[in-house]
């Protein structure tokens, strides 16, 4: 790592939106949390192995968010780099883009690359579970929270094969189709 501090409380090396040179985002719909779903993601684009190469990797990412889907802002709520560090997307409590029915009630993260037929390195995988906990410590997340691969939600090979059978032995992965929790007014 680069010497920054950390978020001791949650043992993650957050990258701000700020910091990766976010385009302002068209719309804000604010969520409300703690919420009882993860969803976890791969981008199925390139990898990135330092906080440079991530940082334009998130820019292309928003770019493709934002141009040719049309959508508000990038979609998912935080995103994993091989760097080991966690890059702000949408954050705890704005509504993502990231899996159709559920993008009031879950946060996404996804790890960048594709793993179809291999797993995010170690530093990767250990950030996804640290932000998962800080989300938790925060009152965002639920401590008894469900979690499911994109593909539980949804016709798509997201998030890659590989990642998505390791997912399924964490702790927290339910491996019943989603339901969706009623939202209170």
């Amino acid at each position: 790592m680069d010497g920054r501090p950390r978020d001791v409380k949650c043992n993650v090396t957050l990258v701000t939106r700020n910091e990766w040179h976010a385009r302002p985002t068209r719309y804000t719909e604010h969520m409300n949390t703690p919420v009882g779903i993860v969803f976890i993601h791969h981008t199925a684009m390139a990898e990135c192995n330092d906080q440079h190469s991530c940082t334009v990797e998130m820019q292309e990412i928003q770019n493709f968010h934002m141009d040719n889907r049309s959508w508000d802002d990038i979609g998912y709520n935080f995103l994993i780099g091989g760097d080991g560090r966690v890059y702000e997307g949408r954050g705890w409590d704005r509504v993502g883009a990231h899996t159709r029915g559920w993008n009031d009630v879950a946060v996404a993260f996804s790890v960048m690359g594709d793993y179809s037929h291999k797993l995010p390195n170690s530093a990767a995988l250990t950030a996804v579970h640290n932000i998962i906990n800080c989300g938790i410590l925060k009152g965002k997340i639920t401590p008894d929270y469900k979690m499911y691969g994109h593909r539980d939600a949804g016709t798509t090979e997201c998030p890659g094969q590989q990642l998505y059978d390791l997912i399924r032995t964490w702790p927290h992965f339910d491996p019943n189709k989603p339901v969706r929790p009623t939202l209170a007014n």
